[in-house]
């Protein structure tokens, strides 16, 4: 299984990148492919999420990144 975390579970993301994986799970009968998602600030922030697509864990970052207050920065699952 690919992995975007160190041996601890930590994510392994550098400044200013992105990292992510695929997963498959099971929604009621239905398996599903997800991305697990990492992206670091140059200043070290983390935001990681999990969505259905790329795309979609993209615009959940940008929406992320363009929150007013550090209240607005925290990730929604």
């Amino acid at each position: 299984m690919n992995s975007i975390n160190d041996e601890r579970g930590c994510s392994v993301c550098q400044p200013g990148k992105e990292n992510y994986t695929t997963y498959t799970t099971k929604l009621g009968r239905k398996r599903v492919r997800m991305y697990q998602y990492d992206y670091r600030t140059e200043s070290g922030e983390l935001f990681a999420c999990c969505a259905p697509t790329l795309e979609a864990c993209r615009e959940r970052r940008d929406k992320w990144l363009t929150g007013s207050t550090s209240e607005d920065k925290r990730c929604s699952y």
